[in-house]
């Protein structure tokens, strides 16, 4: 329920995130817990704003939350019209220096943020331009089952964050969200979300590198997702980003001794 204090503002307005990464939050306060994260260049449709917070919904995965309306920059629809039906470029390395061209600042943007409007070696929202060097990717990399394996290395230790998507702190489904956006597919943003998608799998032994395993609480609802590996590993945020043993019952932690985590279910989604 939205609190009649909260009104309702132009459909029309949108906005996009031009800073390296933004807090967004269940509800609208600095002291609400952070359900996910705006990386640069991704943009979204602001449906509420209450004070100096703005109900957003993110286009990628029509995500609903909070963000300050402070960390945004707001852009006209047919700039997110173009946005909409144009594919980005992807940040390749873990960390990237990017200047704005209007104020010559440097920041730093994360690995699998967006790249929108690309021109040679730079990138415009709408009079705003941003220049940078180093690797970045034409749509996105190979969506082969070996590079989606190869891509999850990439965050391998970054530490758990409730919320998180980049290297510095991410969370098990903001990992599998990331990896697989750098692969070319779009996975929503939670656990239980991700696992309405692909194609179910009957037996652990028909896993295969780069299909995703669920894995659920003792209410039965799903908690924790986490990319298959060979010989019997998977990778995923717990703690850390880490590699574990894996089998029908779930995720054995070697340092624990015991079941992490209790398999619920297996989808192919490449």
């Amino acid at each position: 329920m939205i609190p009649d204090t909260y009104y309702l503002i132009p459909l029309k307005m949108f906005g996009i995130c031009n800073l390296s990464v933004v807090p967004c939050k269940k509800e609208p306060s600095d002291k609400s817990e952070m359900v996910t994260q705006l990386l640069f260049g991704d943009y979204f449709q602001i449906i509420e704003v209450q004070d100096n917070w703005c109900l957003i919904k993110i286009a990628y995965d029509d995500y609903i939350c909070w963000i300050d309306r402070k960390q945004f920059l707001p852009i006209e629809q047919h700039t997110f019209d173009i946005l909409s039906s144009t594919e980005s470029y992807c940040n390749n390395e873990l960390v990237q220096i990017i200047m704005d061209n209007r104020t010559s600042t440097l920041f730093p943007i994360v690995i699998a943020s967006s790249l929108p409007n690309f021109d040679k070696a730079e990138c415009a929202i709408e009079n705003q331009s941003y220049s940078y060097e180093g690797s970045y990717i034409t749509g996105h990399l190979p969506n082969s089952k070996i590079g989606i394996i190869e891509t999850a290395m990439m965050y391998l230790n970054t530490p758990y964050l409730w919320g998180g998507k980049t290297p510095f702190g991410i969370d098990c489904s903001g990992f599998t969200q990331m990896v697989y956006k750098l692969s070319g597919i779009q996975l929503k943003r939670d656990a239980y979300q991700q696992a309405e998608q692909g194609e179910t799998l009957s037996f652990v032994e028909e896993a295969e590198p780069g299909d995703l395993a669920f894995f659920d609480n003792e209410e039965g609802k799903i908690v924790h997702v986490g990319i298959v590996m060979d010989d019997n590993k998977i990778i995923h945020a717990s703690g850390k980003v880490r590699i574990d043993s894996f089998d029908h019952q779930g995720i054995y932690n070697n340092e624990l001794r015991d079941y992490s985590h209790r398999l619920r279910l297996l989808k192919r989604v490449v």
